[in-house]
């Protein structure tokens, strides 16, 4: 199923919340990527419908696996974009920027070929 780049965007900042406070509720969402509460709420629901998230009576939301999967994946694309740019001597503001823009639309192959690429030149870890 095709998930759409604001779909992505919320799972993954779910999972740096969840990361960084332990728990992830709503508002913390729409406080880290400053939207409002009612943008935040009609996405959630979208999440919790196509099984992404779950979320508790006390408001609290996890990532589903399939939830968990999805964000993880555009992180570590995150994650290694940015490490990157700046390698190559972008301002760090600027290769987050660039990598939120990129992290979305680059091929699987494209990925992995940085990935190989850094990972011989010891600018990443094997994980």
């Amino acid at each position: 199923m095709q998930i759409h780049k604001s779909s992505e965007d919320y799972l993954e900042t779910i999972l740096m919340l969840k990361e960084r406070n332990g728990m992830v509720r709503s508002i913390d969402i729409a406080n880290e990527l400053n939207y409002s509460k009612a943008s935040v709420s009609i996405a959630m629901k979208k999440l919790r419908e196509n099984q992404y998230i779950e979320v508790d009576p006390e408001g609290f939301i996890t990532l589903t696996d399939s939830g968990y999967q999805i964000a993880s994946n555009i992180y570590n694309r995150h994650l290694l974009l940015t490490q990157f740019f700046i390698r190559i001597g972008v301002n760090p503001e600027t290769a987050e920027q660039d990598a939120c823009r990129i992290e979305h639309d680059l091929s699987q192959e494209t990925f992995e070929k940085l990935l190989i690429h850094a990972r011989s030149h010891n600018e990443i870890s094997e994980n």
